[in-house]
């Protein structure tokens, strides 16, 4: 099952944690010729298949013989950064079978190591993420300083080199315009909300991801623990928000979505992405109960342009539109509400 398979209820959709590292005597990536790149993250890849993950398995994939449809796939999965997508050539992808694991080498640092999870799930993923990073550690030797930690390309990320990150829906406090205060507050202490594909990229149906900015003179637990705190907080505060929504309106909003997403012909990302947000704050309020095969999270990727490439080829928008239509009608046909 992938990540995102799992069934959610809950505003924290996703938690991820990211460790960035270098090797030491081997200058930054943006330093490097593509000859040297090439060498340089063959030769890590190499090192860490020597390592012994207790059972986890990681497949090499070649970024460089990988086309954009794929690519851009993997970035809807959240797999891969934006970023690593763009620039392949001579980047290399280690994924676990379940997508929640990723090592991309040559990325902006010559490792990012990733774990995703579903759900609220910061401690279990920093735990996985710093295992990985012991192990690799065991046969690579990462550039740190005493005074400065672990050097990074990017000044932001040294110290710890750690972004963690939890995955927010937040209708609820997007609609009633509380999203703004508590961005100012939260990044009084550090955090910062990012778009739905992490720094610069933009918010999409109300997702947000809320992260750590300080990386220097805190731990790796601290920070973990901190945006943790914060997280549940906000998780707190749009639950307690849901409550005071009026219910025959919210119902029929919701109702209106379901109809559309079950009987339309064709539908946009961006209109399928507005409907399904309402659906999940609908079976969040527990007023439309899908069955437990419904995974909303797994159908919103699924929906995603490049996803349908995969399926489809490189078919017109209108083409996609038809066809994410016919998903979603698949996907509702058997309920009713």
């Amino acid at each position: 099952m992938l990540w995102y398979e799992k069934k959610l209820t809950t505003p924290a959709i996703s938690s991820r944690i990211r460790l960035a590292r270098n090797i030491e005597g081997i200058p930054f990536p943006s330093n490097l010729s593509p000859e040297k790149m090439q060498e340089t993250n063959k030769m890590i890849c190499e090192s860490i298949k020597q390592c012994n993950f207790d059972g986890l398995k990681l497949r090499e994939i070649n970024m460089t013989n990988l086309g954009d449809i794929e690519s851009y796939a993997m970035v809807e999965r959240h797999c891969i950064s934006p970023n690593f997508a763009r620039n392949r050539d001579g980047r290399i992808l280690l994924l676990s079978e379940d997508e929640s694991v990723s090592v991309m080498i040559g990325e902006e640092d010559h490792l990012r190591i990733q774990v995703l999870g579903a759900g609220e799930c910061l401690t279990e993923a920093y735990s996985l993420c710093d295992k990985l990073e012991t192990e690799i550690s065991r046969v690579l030797k990462f550039s740190f300083d005493e005074k400065l930690g672990y050097l990074t390309e990017c000044p932001t990320n040294l110290g710890t080199g750690l972004r963690a990150s939890i995955m927010l829906h937040l209708p609820v406090l997007e609609s009633t315009r509380q999203l703004n205060s508590i961005a100012d507050a939260v990044s009084k202490i550090g955090l910062t909300f990012r778009g739905f594909y992490g720094e610069g990229s933009d918010s999409k149906a109300s997702f947000y991801q809320l992260s750590n900015q300080i990386t220097l003179g805190v731990s790796e637990q601290s920070a973990v623990e901190n945006l943790k705190n914060i997280a549940n907080q906000i998780i707190a505060k749009e639950n307690e928000a849901l409550l005071l929504l009026d219910r025959f309106n919210l119902t029929d909003t919701a109702c209106r979505s379901f109809g559309i997403l079950k009987y339309a012909r064709k539908l946009s990302t961006e209109e399928m992405m507005k409907h399904m947000t309402r659906l999940m704050l609908s079976e969040r309020a527990g007023i439309i109960l899908l069955p437990d095969s419904v995974k909303l999270m797994s159908v919103f990727i699924g929906a995603q342009p490049s996803m349908i490439r995969r399926i489809k080829g490189d078919v017109s928008p209108t083409e996609r539109d038809k066809f994410r239509a016919d998903l979603l009608r698949e996907t509702f046909k058997n309920i009713d509400v």
